[in-house]
């Protein structure tokens, strides 16, 4: 006859069925917490768009603060010359009577 121990220890199928489940399930979450839609990949490329966002964003923050500086230099009673000069050059086309011109063919 089998003592009470050495019953314990025999290797029983339900005992094996627990442990291979234990693990599919381990493997699984671990898999998942990897590459799942909110795994640690999916943060890494998180982290890359926002580094990529907060540098458009501070880019149009500077343009916006350009085109703010224009427009209260533009509404100032009369105009700043240098604001109406840099418009007529750059968006016009115009050029000072003393200004070099150099035609590249």
């Amino acid at each position: 006859m089998l003592r009470s121990s050495e019953h314990d220890r025999r290797w029983r199928p339900g005992r094996a069925l627990v442990v291979l489940t234990c693990l599919s399930f381990s493997a699984y979450f671990v898999y998942h917490s990897y590459y799942g839609r909110y795994g640690f990949e999916a943060r890494s490329r998180l982290v890359a768009q926002q580094t990529l966002l907060d540098f458009e964003i501070k880019s149009l923050e500077a343009s916006r603060s350009r085109l703010e500086r224009d427009i209260m230099l533009l509404n100032a009673n009369p105009p700043h010359p240098d604001i109406i000069e840099d418009i007529a050059r750059n968006e016009l086309g115009f050029a000072h009577p003393d200004d070099l011109i150099v035609f590249d063919n």
